[in-house]
């Protein structure tokens, strides 16, 4: 019988069947969408770091074939036949996706599924529908990743943008001429797949006539941005003719090279000297045109201004001083209009800034900020109070109570900690103070972390306080919290840590130590002496801690003392 999962559950694939040569079929519909399907083959920073792992229906397997796609089939939309061992070493993990071919939303889709099958027989099923988006174009639907061993997880992560949020947050860009492929109108007559051609063929495994359209790499390929401005610009000769010519009047001697009287003498428009009158009317003040000077452009729409004459004009600025109109300053003058300028632009600027979405329930958005998808795992969140910056969808924040005896022995201990209960389906973002924050996965064993270094865990997690026995120190002993369980708990520091073992001689500033595992041994030591004390002044380290235990074993250390 087919194991059930639901969004956010994991499972080792040893657990699902011995076999490693697996059948996953993905079965979605909506009336009136299409969708493309496809599968990305990640590496260990889930970056799709090689294109040829993009597996869609113009690239439909993997060059060692250990990811094949086969087309609609036995009740699937389409389907996939994956071989974990002959996966290469650099792939960790595969994708499973589905996005929308044209406007509409995931909230439409009817009933669906990803499944595993293994040897004819069902062993995994993730179902979802459209109550479990809103607006999204595109959508994660599981995941084959290696931790150790294979591992599924059931993911339904959406992303508004579509096709093109995903393919940037694994990595890859669309190119330029992407948008304009024709082939989708001509070949979306496909009976049964719309959006993908190579869904009439479903049955066979990898066909040669699919590997004919090759060129689809462009999808992921970073660098084929980089080749479309260069070519854009000589078909706008009109469009820039008059804003880049300054006047038909020689250059001086410090003429660049080789580029600039040529293209003077050879555009028919050139030689005619009415041109530069026309330059003051594209935004120019008349007594800033450079009449006299001026570099010509070579080639209409090269760069020239980077090496003006030997100057060195502000960057975006061309050697008059003025950028053409329409043209603000800071944008390369020789690119037209039309063609996109990589880096430039609102959108691009704070691309590096957007939301970071991996399919995790927890994911780091940045070294201070921390997203917890409540949907996934179905669980609510402790959080410290106040800790909530943002948050996106259906989210209830209530006040997480103490008993009294907690009271009593947070204050007696300083271990309190005043938290509240994040529920719902929803994204909640999480900071304070601009602490570095590390997400720590707890899958039965434990950590002791002091009560003020927490800012969130899952309410599965088990915690209480935890004694750490001395002798004769001044001021009594130390107390932590000791989280266990299966679960995440968010650890906040003042910098980035350092993590080391434990060994016999491991000793830490009792202020300055944020966790160590809870398998560890920890005694205070005490430097204090009744003669060190007879005269004044000490080192400031009088009291420290001092960790033992087996191999494994680690202590998590902040450059900061509290």
């Amino acid at each position: 019988m087919a194991r059930e999962f639901q969004r956010g559950h994991k499972a080792k694939i040893s657990d699902l069947t011995p076999g490693t040569d697996l059948y996953v079929g993905v079965q979605i519909t909506a009336p009136g969408l299409t969708f493309d399907i496809s599968c990305f083959g990640l590496d260990a920073n889930e970056q799709l770091s090689d294109d040829r792992y993009f597996i869609f229906f113009n690239q439909p397997k993997s060059p060692e074939e250990s990811i094949q796609l086969l087309g609609a089939q036995a009740g699937d939309t389409e389907s996939f036949r994956v071989t974990l061992d002959r996966v290469p070493p650099h792939v960790h993990k595969l994708s499973f996706t589905a996005t929308i071919d044209g406007a509409g939303q995931m909230s439409q889709v009817g009933p669906g599924y990803l499944r595993i099958v293994a040897g004819g027989e069902e062993v995994a099923r993730y179902a979802f529908d459209g109550s479990e988006f809103s607006t999204e174009r595109a959508v994660m639907l599981g995941d084959f990743y290696l931790k150790d061993v294979w591992r599924f997880a059931a993911v339904g992560q959406g992303f508004d943008g579509g096709l093109e949020a995903l393919l940037k947050n694994f990595g890859g860009e669309v190119a330029e001429e992407e948008p304009a492929a024709p082939q989708q109108p001509a070949q979306s007559a496909a009976p049964s797949f719309a959006p993908p051609p190579f869904a009439a063929p479903g049955t066979p495994a990898a066909p040669a006539a699919p590997q004919a359209p090759q060129p689809a790499p462009s999808f992921g390929a970073p660098s084929a941005p980089a080749p479309v401005p260069a070519p854009a610009p000589a078909p706008a000769q009109p469009v820039h003719a008059a804003p880049t010519l300054a006047a038909p009047m020689a250059p001086v001697a410090p003429t660049p090279p080789h580029g600039a009287p040529s293209p003077y003498g050879q555009p028919p428009q050139q030689p005619a000297a009415p041109q530069p009158p026309q330059h003051p009317q594209y935004g120019q003040v008349p007594g800033q045109t450079p009449p006299h000077g001026a570099p010509a452009p070579a080639a209409y729409g090269q760069q020239q201004y980077a090496q003006p004459y030997g100057q060195q004009p502000p960057m975006g600025m061309p050697p008059g001083g003025m950028p053409p109109m329409g043209m603000p300053p800071g944008m390369p003058q020789g690119v037209p209009q039309g063609a996109p300028q990589a880096g430039a632009g609102l959108q691009a600027a704070l691309q590096k800034y957007r939301e970071t979405a991996t399919g995790q329930r927890w994911t780091p958005q940045n070294q201070q900020l921390m997203r917890v998808d409540l949907a996934m795992g179905g669980m609510p969140v402790l959080a410290r109070q106040g800790s909530m910056v943002m948050y996106q969808g259906k989210v209830d924040f209530g006040y997480k109570g103490a008993g009294f005896s907690s009271r009593i022995v947070g204050n007696a201990t300083g271990q309190e900690m005043q938290l509240m209960r994040c529920t719902g389906r929803g994204q909640v973002f999480l900071a304070e103070d601009g602490a570095h924050l590390h997400p720590i996965e707890l899958q039965g064993d434990g950590i002791c972390v002091s009560a003020e270094n927490v800012l969130a865990f899952d309410e599965s997690l088990q915690y209480e306080v935890r004694r750490i026995e001395g002798h004769g120190i001044p001021g009594g002993a130390l107390f932590t919290m000791q989280f266990q369980g299966t679960g995440t708990v968010v650890v906040k520091t003042h910098g980035v840590p350092v993590v080391l073992p434990v060994t016999p001689t491991t000793f830490a500033d009792c202020n300055a130590v944020v966790a160590w595992s809870a398998a560890s041994q920890v005694i205070l030591s005490s430097q204090v002496r009744l003669r060190r004390n007879a005269y004044p002044g000490h080192s400031g380290e009088t009291v420290n801690l001092q960790f033992r235990g087996a191999p494994g074993n680690f202590i998590v250390v902040q450059p900061y003392e509290v």
